[in-house]
């Protein structure tokens, strides 16, 4: 990405915005930069009257390689600075009215998980996979991930998906509800765009407020609640707080295993 160049992108077509996660030298990984980027595309895409349905992808091979563990190593907020309340890529907590599809055309382990989970449908290529590995690194899946995952998929599933830390295939996900279509490969966005089409081609205010009532009927139990969150943040802080989050990243970054303390 080039200096002139924005963290992620904004187009409509047809009355649907296209938001493009645009880091793809690392896999779209979340810096403080493509948080902000993101969510103002978010934002503008809530507010643009010529915008009926969003569909967030990657630039590149990638959708979302989860947090840039480089500048969580470094010390860096990978957060807007003007707007936490978004919280992760700008965009798991950025709740709009709008019916939005995450189009998952490449990598999307972590935080590109998140991001999907957040979404109200997704597209996946049948050669991406999903996955939340935080805790090989010695973190947790805090946005959003352990809040939404056993509400989208059995218990027991989740509970696999959370411990292990293993991606799940295009496949499964399609089994197990995470994602509406597989799409061949390369087409992800396409297809998602296709799905967007017939969404937006039906009555705007009637998809909102359908949109409006699915998430007020079940908000309580959909990842969305300020009690969850409060759950969410008390165990990230004691995992932030703790050695393995340090050692975690900064395995990564000098590319060998983590030495594990359990402190």
């Amino acid at each position: 990405m080039s200096p002139s160049e924005s963290a992620a992108l904004y187009e409509v077509r047809d009355h649907i915005a296209v938001i493009t996660l645009n880091r793809p030298g690392v896999l779209n990984a979340v810096n403080s930069a493509l948080s902000a980027a993101a969510g103002a595309a978010l934002e503008r895409a809530a507010a643009d009257p010529e915008c009926r349905v969003v569909v967030i992808t990657g630039a590149g091979r990638g959708f979302c390689a989860g947090a840039d563990l480089k500048e969580i190593a470094a010390g860096r907020s990978i957060y807007d600075p003007d707007h936490r309340e978004w919280d992760f890529a700008g965009i798991v907590r950025h709740w709009i009215p709008k019916p939005v599809i995450a189009a998952v055309n490449g990598f999307a382990l972590g935080g590109g998980t998140e991001i999907v989970l957040a979404a109200d449908l997704a597209v996946i290529d049948e050669n991406a996979s999903l996955g939340l590995p935080e805790v090989r690194r010695g973190l947790l899946a805090a946005a959003g991930g352990l809040l939404r995952i056993h509400r989208q998929v059995p218990a027991k599933v989740a509970a696999e998906i959370a411990f292990t830390g293993e991606p799940i295939s295009a496949a499964r996900a399609y089994e197990l509800g995470l994602v509406n279509k597989i799409a061949p490969t390369g087409t992800a966005l396409p297809v998602a765009l296709e799905l967007a089409g017939v969404i937006a081609a039906n009555a705007p205010v009637s998809v909102q407020q359908s949109k409006t009532v699915l998430h007020e009927s079940a908000a309580s139990d959909t990842g969305w609640s300020s009690a969850e969150w409060a759950v969410n943040r008390a165990a990230t802080k004691a995992v932030m707080a703790s050695a393995d989050a340090k050692e975690g990243p900064r395995a990564f970054a000098e590319k060998r295993k983590p030495r594990w303390t359990g402190r």
